[in-house]
């Protein structure tokens, strides 16, 4: 049996079968006139003119008010006790003999930060060598100083000229070719900073490591297949990239290292607590009030490093995310423009 080419058959245009209601858009087409006609409150209004509601959240009202409550109860004593003695915090808060000793704190921990770096990129280094020697030492040199407490560190080397009177350089079991003495070296702010320093790299050893192996592999092999130089790979490929990873690790030390170098006070240093802690044995009855003064000072130098901390990790994360993290104050002019927004459109509704 043949068919002809032109003998097509529609299936949109063929009729139905017997006994089949045929189809029809009227019925929807007049429930529509009939919803859109004028004074009808069951006419469905446009979505974008509801109004939404937001999902009720109790508990987290509930926990919101017990917490404001419990801040309001700590400020309400710490304003209203006449233990913590305002007047004298006031008093000692910008006296010399503080500021003095802030100043000693900033010097021992600017200089231990930038050494503490500098040597825990040394023993990251020797950690991730070839050389079985290198990874050797720089594991136990971690292992050790990871062990022993700061306090115990510096209390050695401020004995340390009771063990050896002088110092020299030369051939082992041969000649020295330079001999000095140990204790005119050996100042109280030379200790403190060999001290926290030596403690510091071994905890920053372990924070630039996992950076540098947080990096990509294919980062390592597409330096190698430019023929770039190992010093030229790390310093300019592998080391920024690592950034990202080492800096909020990092700032964390800091910060540790800022509150650790009260434990100077130990090796006859007066920082910023050897200060407090001094005038509070001469003023017996302002300990309280000096230890708050300390305690002020300290979260000053916490936040104000918390506050770079955010403008390094948003320097660094360029080109790692589409869009920057906004900065406080683009987040409060973002805050007042989304408030403005919204009370219009509740005036307008």
């Amino acid at each position: 049996m043949s068919e002809s080419p032109g003998a097509v058959v529609s299936l949109a245009s063929a009729p139905p079968a017997e006994g089949t209601p045929e189809p029809s858009s009227e019925p929807r087409t007049a429930r529509l006139v009939e919803a859109d006609r004028p004074g009808d409150d069951t006419a469905p209004r446009p979505l974008a003119a509801q109004r939404v509601l937001p999902l009720r959240r109790p508990g987290r009202w509930i926990a919101t008010a017990i917490v404001l409550v419990l801040i309001a109860q700590i400020a309400h004593g710490l304003v209203t006790n006449p233990f913590y003695q305002w007047d004298r915090f006031q008093y000692w808060f910008l006296r010399p003999t503080i500021l003095d000793g802030l100043l000693i704190t900033l010097e021992v921990t600017a200089y231990s930060a930038v050494l503490g770096l500098l040597g825990g990129i040394l023993v990251a280094l020797g950690r991730l060598s070839r050389s079985p020697v290198l990874r050797a030492v720089s594991w136990t040199y971690t292992w050790l100083f990871r062990s022993v407490p700061l306090i115990v560190v510096l209390l050695f080397l401020y004995n340390f000229s009771a063990l050896y009177k002088t110092l020299s350089l030369g051939v082992p079991f041969g000649p020295a070719f330079f001999t000095f003495d140990e204790s005119r070296l050996a100042t109280d702010i030379v200790v403190a900073v060999v001290g926290l320093s030596l403690n510091e790299a071994a905890y920053a050893s372990e924070v630039v490591r996992s950076g540098i192996l947080a990096v990509d592999q294919g980062q390592h092999e597409a330096a190698s297949a430019l023929g770039l130089p190992k010093s030229y790979q790390f310093t300019k490929i592998v080391f920024p990239q690592a950034l990202r990873s080492i800096t909020p690790n990092y700032v964390n030390l800091l910060i540790n290292l800022i509150k650790s170098t009260s434990l100077v006070f130990y090796v006859s240093l007066l920082d910023l607590f050897g200060s407090a802690q001094s005038m509070g044995s001469t003023y017996p009855g302002d300990i309280v009030p000096l230890l708050l003064v300390a305690t002020v000072w300290y979260l000053i130098l916490t936040s104000a490093v918390s506050v770079v901390q955010f403008y390094v990790e948003r320097h660094f994360s360029r080109g790692a995310t589409r869009t920057l993290p906004p900065t406080p104050s683009q987040k409060l002019r973002t805050g007042l423009r989304d408030l403005r927004a919204r009370a219009r459109k509740e005036a307008a509704l």
